[in-house]
């Protein structure tokens, strides 16, 4: 769909949600570095044409972090957003967690189709996996999908589709927007990631039930929460009188 809705999660929302310090990464975690980046680019683009196709449906379309070449509307076949992936580390902590967006089977999910562009693979692919893979533990999360273009059907890579070797949460739309609306870690918050997303998608004339209802429901429960840590109206005007 093009026609998209209003967005009611704000700026002034995420400025509601108080920052967090934790862990960037799992502290756990084998860091992936450029040759061992260089060799899982060869085994994904192996024998694929040029230029390169990357599927965007979440933080990729606001901050693709790697020189794209024609970018397109597609439809990836079979599969949907969600926010499945549980964080205890970058937009969250072990005390406020947060949630990642991935792709889950069945379905569809519009977004876009960033080429690469021609002459800048091995630094673009180098950005955009160190990115998305971050460590050995994750390097299992990427994968070609069908998407549908204007081209026709054609084959795009992803990442996070149905994920491997993460934690997952499976929670209702409620709870997740619930948990997003107080995520916060080192890298930002979870409402912010939210908003940037589903303004990202709205640039670009795409439309999706399931984040438009999950921003609308964060904004909502960003306001609850600052209503019930508000003082009472009395207690404020007490303070206001008392001492002088």
């Amino acid at each position: 769909m093009s026609d998209c809705r209003p967005i009611l999660l704000s700026d002034t929302h995420v400025a509601r949600v108080a920052a967090a310090d934790g862990p960037l990464y799992d502290p756990r975690w084998r860091m992936l570095d450029d040759a061992d980046l260089d060799l899982l680019a060869q085994g994904l683009t192996q024998g694929r044409p040029r230029p390169i196709p990357i599927f965007a449906y979440g933080s990729l379309i606001w901050k693709p972090d790697f020189t794209v070449g024609a970018r397109r509307r597609g439809t990836a076949i079979g599969w949907h957003r969600s926010f499945s992936i549980s964080l205890d580390h970058f937009r969250g902590t072990p005390e406020r967690p947060g949630l990642m967006l991935a792709l889950a089977s069945g379905g569809q999910c519009d977004g876009l189709v960033l080429d690469i562009a021609e002459g800048t693979e091995a630094q673009s692919l180098r950005a955009v996996l160190r990115r998305e893979l971050v460590a050995h533990e994750l390097a299992a999360n990427a994968c070609w999908i069908e998407v549908q273009t204007e081209r026709g059907r054609e084959e795009a890579l992803t990442f996070y589709a149905d994920p491997v070797g993460a934690q997952l949460a499976d929670l209702s739309v409620e709870d997740q927007a619930r948990r997003l609306a107080h995520a916060a870690g080192a890298a930002g918050s979870g409402a912010e990631y939210l908003l940037r997303t589903v303004r990202g998608l709205a640039e670009n004339g795409i439309h999706d039930d399931y984040i438009w209802q999950l921003q609308h429901l964060v904004a909502k429960e960003i306001e609850a929460a600052a209503e019930r840590e508000a003082p009472p109206a009395h207690a404020a005007g007490t303070a206001g009188r008392s001492g002088g």
